[in-house]
């Protein structure tokens, strides 16, 4: 089989076949364009679920609510506060000279609906699609940006993870001896400890944000990827190319990373999917139990422990429920497409 040429760039037979046998498993294929495009729209979550007009044209003027503030007296108004873009008054102000572009959504994540007719956590409604949850904000609006948070952090927490772990399994593995046996007994103490008790102790000493819960998380989550690399090293430290390359003076971080390390990366990309996934359903475990984000933020956690308790709004827990099963569900299908695309025995039809 030969090469192909894509966007310029030379693709090897050895990629071409994956990619085939990637494209072969139309369930995996099929969920990773869903996901790219869910991901790619969550991005945009102000411009799809805000409480501010995307674009407001007024007395030939344009302006931009979701990007900056303006005064009520901008449009005509006489308050010198920023103007409330639903106030009946406000908007009237506003069409009389212009026009106003919504989101699809009217709320942020952080929005309250003061309008609603029933107490909170008010049903489905025309204004609110999936109701409101105990405090009045929009649960349609709090998926859109739960989403996107649990996915940036997920992809965040996996790639540094990644990047530890692939690079302490690789120093295991090469150098063996003192090294590796050293490295095996501080994993093994290390991987012993009760991470889950740990994380909600030190979760409970200081409050943590976005970043701060990133790191006590990537403290554990690194082991994931060592094993897998440390043996794919062990494998291949001895091979005739390596020698080779040692004794033409080739350095070892070279050897490492440049000969070795490519071999190791096949097991490593089939596990990422499922990293993910772990890290995920990790922050949505520690949300759910108080000790993730800080309250007010947008987590798919927070909203299934409100279902939990309040049974009589079942749209709570069903609709973080059935985002989380989607979300997880194509990244199970995603990496057991990347499962097939990397097994040397597969071949597509």
């Amino acid at each position: 089989m030969e090469g192909k040429t894509m966007l310029g760039l030379h693709i090897s037979p050895l990629n071409v076949r994956r990619w085939e046998n990637f494209k072969a498993n139309r369930r995996g294929f099929w969920s990773l364009w869903v996901f790219l495009v869910l991901f790619f729209m969550s991005l945009f979550a102000e411009l799809i679920a805000n409480d501010r007009p995307i674009l407001v044209r007024y007395d030939g003027g344009f302006y931009l609510p979701i990007f900056h503030e303006y005064p009520e007296t901008a449009f005509g108004g006489f308050l010198e506060t920023e103007a409330e873009y639903k106030d009946p008054e406000v908007r009237e102000l506003i069409e009389e000279k212009g026009w106003i572009v919504w989101p699809l959504v009217f709320f942020r994540y952080d929005s309250i609906n003061y309008d609603l007719t029933v107490p909170a956590p008010s049903p489905p409604s025309g204004i609110n699609w999936l109701g409101t949850d105990d405090q009045g904000r929009d649960v349609t609006a709090r998926l859109i940006y739960g989403f996107r948070i649990s996915v940036l952090f997920g992809l965040t927490l996996t790639i540094l993870s990644s990047l530890i772990g692939v690079a302490a399994g690789a120093v295991q593995g090469y150098f063996g001896g003192w090294t590796d046996l050293i490295f095996q007994r501080f994993i093994e103490i290390w991987s012993g400890l009760p991470q889950l008790y740990l994380l909600i102790i030190l979760a409970s000493v200081v409050e943590p944000d976005f970043w701060w819960l990133l790191a006590l998380l990537l403290v554990f989550s690194w082991m994931a990827l060592v094993g897998v690399v440390r043996a794919e090293f062990l494998r291949a430290r001895n091979f005739e190319f390596v020698n080779a390359a040692r004794a033409l003076g080739v350095s070892n971080g070279v050897i490492m990373f440049r000969h070795i390390l490519p071999n190791a990366m096949v097991a490593t990309i089939t596990f990422l999917p499922f990293i993910l996934n772990g890290s995920i359903t990790m922050l949505t475990a520690l949300d759910f139990l108080g000790f993730g984000l800080p309250p007010g933020s947008p987590s798919l956690g927070e909203l299934l422990n409100q279902g939990k308790s309040n049974l009589q709004a079942p749209w709570l827990g069903l609709s973080a429920f059935g985002v989380l099963a989607v979300m997880l569900s194509l990244l199970i299908f995603i990496g057991e497409a990347v499962r097939d695309a990397f097994d040397p025995r597969k071949t597509f039809q």
